[in-house]
């Protein structure tokens, strides 16, 4: 259980690092097993002494906790490859790296790109993060496959989020024999599928960590039951995130409801923006679920 980080911004929009920390404080008090820097922690939008800045942060607020994954995708290679190195020295237990957003490069050019990164980063694990389930375009499973082959399944593991997700990730799993290591993502919502299906991880937002925490524990212990009554709860909530710019909108609506954070703030542009409406209904649907996490925690004991 791995929560990708919202990260809270000061009204000078510098990282604002004691909320950041509380922020990690509450994940690992709830249970996590570590915290990622991804793009929902709006990394694309940062420059790069903030994107290093986070990862020293992250990294080091992380040590004897959890693991720390930092993301590291980037526009070109030498940029990319510079965030790797950095954040394999700083000691980040993985680093993981989307393709390009802005490149229409073919696969023998990706492929280039994230063996850049794998060769930069040491004994480093690599998550390959396929985010096109809301931005870019779909990796080829022969890239990927032709990764795991020269690297192995410690060094280069995946994230993928291609639509549609539980197919997808089965189809990479069986492509590998089953030595894929692969992490379910987009925020949860299909989590009790792709665990069928042989994820070895979750990395959702962090403003459902609470529930998600005992959504993979019941996984874990088979208990399909009670899986299944807080996967489809998650996955109502889940259903207003539906592109980049709302996964953050709503996580960090919740996060400051819930008191975790104290500002929603946002880098922009942004073409999202929360409803009155949607407000209303996510806030529903999150007591709905806390409802279930209740029940299912009181059948549990």
């Amino acid at each position: 259980m791995l929560p990708v980080l919202s990260v809270p911004f000061t009204e000078g929009w510098s990282i604002d690092e004691p909320a950041l920390r509380a922020e990690m404080d509450w994940l690992f008090s709830l249970g996590v097993d570590g915290v990622v820097v991804g793009m929902v922690s709006e990394i694309l939008r940062m420059d790069v002494g903030m994107r290093r800045d986070l990862a020293e942060v992250v990294v080091a607020s992380a040590e004897g906790r959890g693991a720390s994954v930092i993301g590291v995708g980037a526009e070109s290679t030498p940029l990319a490859v510079e965030l790797a190195a950095h954040a394999a020295r700083l000691g980040a237990t993985a680093v993981m790296v989307n393709g390009p957003l802005t490149s229409v490069a073919d696969d023998d050019a990706l492929e280039a790109y994230f063996r850049a990164i794998a060769d930069a980063t040491g004994d480093t694990p690599v998550v390959v993060q396929d985010a096109s389930g809301y931005v870019g375009r779909p990796l080829a499973t022969g890239l990927l496959l032709s990764l795991l082959d020269s690297y192995g399944a410690t060094k280069i593991q995946f994230k993928p989020e291609a639509e549609p997700l539980g197919p997808r990730m089965g189809e990479l799993i069986a492509a590998t024999g089953g030595r894929a290591r692969v992490f379910d993502g987009s925020g949860g919502r299909a989590l009790v599928e792709t665990h069928v299906r042989g994820a070895v991880g979750t990395m959702p937002g962090p403003d459902l960590a609470w529930a998600i925490v005992p959504l993979w524990d019941a996984l874990q212990r088979g208990d399909l039951d009670r899986a299944d009554a807080l996967g489809a709860a998650v996955s109502a909530v889940l259903s207003h995130t539906t592109s980049l710019d709302s996964y953050i909108a709503v996580e960090k609506h919740l996060l400051v409801q819930q008191g975790v954070i104290t500002s929603a703030r946002a880098l922009g542009p942004t073409g999202f923006r929360l409803d009155p409406t949607t407000v209303a209904e996510v806030d529903r649907l999150v007591e709905r679920l806390r409802a279930v996490v209740s029940e299912t925690i009181g059948e549990q004991r």
